[in-house]
């Protein structure tokens, strides 16, 4: 259906049919909707054609970007008098539709905050611990890679590595990656595989003791550690703008 259309399915004002005002939180108005639906619904005696109404008004104001679009339209129709068009009624829309632009743009930087905050640097501060304290691990082991005791101790820190990719991968897809962040997280996404293919590397080489194996481990950290500095610098000189 046209969205100019589909405004327009009962010819009323859609607040006026949900009885709530233009300010209405989105709660609000779901409340509305839901106390309206069961007073009119026709298994209670009420009006279907009441219920057809309150469905169109509310899948139009039920949605935020609909709702947005909705209130445009209906001030640029209130503005659309003799007079509006003699002061310019084409400035009076075009700043609706700025404001507009500039309300979803305020919710791409909350979602990008919140992603930032409940997946980026949980990601960040796991991968430390990964990162980190490999070095020392190593010159550990290569004091004698055939002593139990050493081997046992990097066996650890690598059980641990694993468990810790286990939450990374599981905060990676806990909230979908914003879309002014999409080369972000794809640059994180090979950061991660880089340090999940170097602890499996590791592993095999705790299975045979094939040097390749470690030296490959080795250099697919050192890549991923260049990888989470770059995305740490990113993310400061983001927050600097």
């Amino acid at each position: 259906m046209n969205q100019s259309n589909k405004f327009r399915v009962t010819g009323k004002d859609l607040y006026e049919i949900l009885g709530v005002t233009v300010q209405a939180s989105p709660v609000e108005l779901k409340s509305a909707y839901r106390n309206l639906v069961k007073k009119h619904h026709p298994d209670a005696g009420g009006d279907e054609k009441k219920i057809l109404e309150l469905n169109a008004a509310w899948e139009v104001l039920g949605d935020p970007e609909s709702r947005l679009k909705y209130d445009l339209e209906i001030s640029c129709q209130k503005s659309l008098s003799v007079e509006a068009k003699q002061r310019g009624v084409r400035d009076a829309c075009a700043n609706a539709v700025a404001r507009v632009a500039k309300s979803k743009s305020a919710q791409e930087d909350d979602a990008l905050s919140r992603w930032l905050l409940k997946v980026y640097l949980p990601i960040d501060r796991l991968l430390g611990q990964i990162i980190n304290p490999f070095p020392e691990q190593l010159r550990a082991l290569s004091a004698d890679p055939y002593d139990d005791s050493l081997m046992e101790s990097f066996c650890l820190y690598l059980e641990q590595s694993r468990n810790r990719l286990d939450k990374v991968n599981n905060l990676y897809r806990a909230i979908s990656i914003p879309v002014s962040a999409r080369e972000f997280g794809l640059s994180l996404y090979h950061c991660l595989s880089k340090v999940e293919d170097s602890i499996a590397e590791f592993e095999r080489y705790t299975m045979g003791y094939v040097d390749d194996y470690l030296h490959d481990g080795r250099e697919m950290l050192r890549e991923a550690k260049k990888l989470r500095s770059h995305l740490q610098k990113e993310r400061s000189r983001s927050e600097a703008l």
